[in-house]
């Protein structure tokens, strides 16, 4: 049988070799790709004459043009191959109609898609053809388009092979899309590994990893930022110190100062040294521990890098964390020698550190020094400052003096804020003077705060004072009235003031949506303790029942307020309800919870409800919390003896108090009972006392012998 005729797209074209053999017996093809239709039909220049006859290479580069044109790229390239070796002249590539070989792309592109072009982009770079360059505006247009739409459907594993590709052919990738966007996405996607990969196709690579880094960094995801560092550091062949000091900062933001001193350590174990940056990113980092820093401190002088303004400034922050106040007034008096000297130059955040250092230690006269200090050299008090002023005068019991210290404020020219106000108000309840702080509230809230101003004063002002009154003083000065606009935490603050009655907090906290401020967790769980200390457990229930309703998310902290609540109202079930509940919710209990339940020991009664509190005691260990076995103890004697009232008079018997007990046997003894305890009665008791005392011995005897009688009494 004959065979079939062959398909079509399965021609075999022929090679450009055999031109000249069969020239001669084919039409002439004009420079379209077409048969000539004249039939004198011109010779054609024969291949071999490529390279030497230039009439040649022209028309043979015309016929692979009209190729790529007609969007047959696969043989343009077959053409372009073969003319290039006939002709040996890499140059030839140059005589490509670019127009047509755009044009061509446009269609292979919509034809075949993005992976066509790209193989036909790799090809013709193999063969000398750098086609990516020789593209028109709308072919390079499209094939930028076409890449986007994998970015916006987020395929982005294509994506990023695509423009890999492109810029290893040659293409201004970089015009694509902002490479930032793209990695965003990533960072977005917890994806450090492509991140990295994308980050590499570019020129600027380094500056897009540090970007990356800082920007899983912001999300806290340490991880992921610190395998960036790595690739960071892989491609400089070593470390950046900027990359280094950014990575030192994302610990500190991601609260591990023990990564970021890891860090460091790998600094100088590869003998290099850290710049004054570094140094003071890990100092920052470890802000928390003075010891430490100071040895940093120290190990700087060693290396000879010279610490600048903001190694003092965090060597002060430390110092005021710590709460040592002699070694950061002796640091200040070094600054101040130095600044003396011309070496530094104090700038305001170390007056407000140490202002806030004079503040915390209640030692307001140093504090109004430094604000002394400050005028001398001519430097101004901006709201930082003079908030530590305040807070000085207002920690110190002064409250007058800080409401002074206010007055001078405005006067200076700088507007108090919310805050500033909420410090004094603090002060009065601290200090527990509640009907002082609600007048001093009303008083503000109805006149504001009333200030005189000297024409010279008032000249001073800035513009920036806003929402303020003026009215005609005495001797042409001014009172200007500066209002007073509370804030959420104002009302907190005005919430504590009500002790334990619960209703005026409750009117406090229905004024403050009044207002149009919503109530956060901390108003609700000032409420709750309120409502827990007035001994009103269904209004502190209700009220967390409520800080659901309104879509606020309970956190630990609110449930240990409820649970207290509870405690208070001798409800133990519901307070062991709550706190089932709470680790239902994946919410794990804090050191306060724990013994919030442990400290109810008096409540406790049952065999069923001291095995609940042992368990809780157990729980309580295996969370890595140092255990409160005062009380538990406490409570095994008293429910061993029978005793339930907490003023029992065997108590001096046990010798509870803590500084005598030999650690390691009273908690094998607390060990013992608690694993007892949780045991069922069976008609073999058998107690192991070996390692405890006599009265700890006897308390597990009476232990023993309480739960069977109470085993006994139930009917079993």
């Amino acid at each position: 049988s004959a065979n079939p005729n062959p398909n079509p797209k399965a021609k075999v074209i022929p090679l450009l070799s055999d031109v000249g053999r069969l020239q001669s017996a084919t039409p002439t093809p004009t420079p379209n790709g077409n048969p000539s239709s004249n039939s004198k039909g011109k010779v054609l220049p024969l291949l071999s004459d490529v390279g030497s006859n230039p009439s040649a290479i022209d028309y043979y580069s015309r016929v692979a043009s009209n190729l790529a044109g007609a969007g047959r790229l696969g043989d343009f390239l077959i053409a372009a191959e073969g003319l290039r070796a006939a002709s040996g002249d890499a140059g030839f590539a140059a005589r490509i109609n670019w127009r047509l070989l755009s044009r061509g792309v446009v269609a292979a592109l919509r034809e075949h898609g993005l992976p066509h072009v790209l193989e036909f982009l790799r090809d013709a770079d193999r063969i000398g053809v750098h086609a990516t360059v020789m593209l028109d505006a709308d072919a390079s247009d499209a094939v930028a388009a076409a890449c986007r739409q994998l970015l916006d459907e987020r395929i982005m594993a294509e994506f990023v092979e695509a423009i890999e590709a492109l810029a290893n052919c040659g293409f201004f990738v970089k015009g694509i899309v902002d490479p930032m966007d793209v990695l965003k996405i990533f960072v977005r996607k917890r994806d450090p590994d492509m991140a990295i990969r994308y980050a590499r196709i570019f020129p600027h690579s380094q500056l897009l990893l540090c970007n990356t880094m800082e920007a899983f960094g912001k999300r806290k995801e340490l991880k992921h930022a610190l395998k960036v560092f790595g690739a960071l550091k892989d491609q400089l062949g070593g470390i950046n110190m900027f990359a280094c000091r950014s990575i030192i900062d994302i610990c500190s933001h991601c609260g591990s100062s023990v990564q970021a001193r890891i860090i460091f350590e790998g600094l100088l174990a590869e003998k290099i040294t850290p710049n004054t940056h570094v140094f003071n990113s890990l100092m920052n980092a470890n802000a928390h521990s003075m010891s430490y820093n100071f040895s940093v401190y120290k190990h700087m002088q060693k290396l000879g890098v010279r610490p600048d303004l903001a190694s003092y400034n965090i060597l002060l922050k430390t110092c005021c964390n710590a709460r040592e106040f002699n070694t950061a007034q002796e640091i200040y008096e070094e600054m101040k020698k130095k600044e003396h000297d011309g070496i530094l130059k104090l700038d305001v955040f170390t007056y407000s550190t140490m202002m806030k250092v004079f503040a915390e230690a209640k030692m307001w006269k140093m504090a109004s020094n430094i604000k002394d200090d400050m005028r001398a050299v001519g430097a101004r008090l901006n709201l930082v400052t003079w908030s530590s002023l305040i807070n000085a005068y207002a920690n110190s019991g002064l409250v007058d003096g800080a409401i002074e210290i206010l007055e001078e404020m405005i006067r200076d020219g700088c507007q108090p804020t919310a805050p500033c106000f909420n410090i004094i108000l603090t002060a009065l309840v601290k200090s527990c003077q509640y009907d002082r702080a609600f007048r001093l509230f009303n008083s503000w809230i109805e006149f504001g705060i009333k200030v005189s101003l000297s024409l010279e004063q008032k000249g001073s002002l800035p513009d920036n004072f806003t929402f303020c009154e003026e009215h005609p003083g005495t001797n042409g000065g001014t009172i200007l009235v500066v209002p007073f606009r509370p804030t959420v935490t104002t009302y907190n603050i005005l919430m504590m003031a009500c002790g334990t009655n619960d209703e005026r907090a409750k009117s406090v906290m229905n004024e403050m949506k009044r207002n149009g401020l919503c109530p956060d967790r901390i108003s609700w769980s000032i409420l709750m303790d309120i409502y827990g200390t007035s001994k009103n457990r269904n209004g502190a229930i209700q009220a967390l029942r409520r800080m659901q309703r309104v879509g606020i998310k309970l956190n630990v902290s609110a449930y240990t307020v409820a649970i207290k609540a509870c405690v208070e109202s001798k409800d133990l079930k519901l307070a062991l309800h709550l706190f089932e509940e709470m680790k239902a919710h994946q919410l794990k209990p804090n050191m306060v919870t724990y013994r919030t339940l442990l400290t109810a020991r008096s409540k406790y009664g049952s065999l069923k409800e001291i095995q609940k509190c042992l368990a809780i005691y157990q729980e309580m260990r295996q969370a890595g919390y140092q255990a409160y076995d005062y009380y538990l103890k406490e409570l095994i004697v008293e429910w061993s003896e029978g005793v339930l009232s907490s003023d029992g008079g065997n108590r001096n018997f046990y010798h509870l108090d803590r500084k005598d007990e030999r650690n390691e046997s009273f908690n094998l003894f607390l060990e013992k009972v608690a694993r007892f305890l949780q045991k069922d009665v069976d008609q073999n008791q058998t107690v192991d006392v070996r390692g405890l005392s006599k009265v700890e011995a006897r308390i597990v005897v009476l232990s023993t012998l309480r739960k069977i009688k109470e085993k006994h009494l139930l009917g079993n």
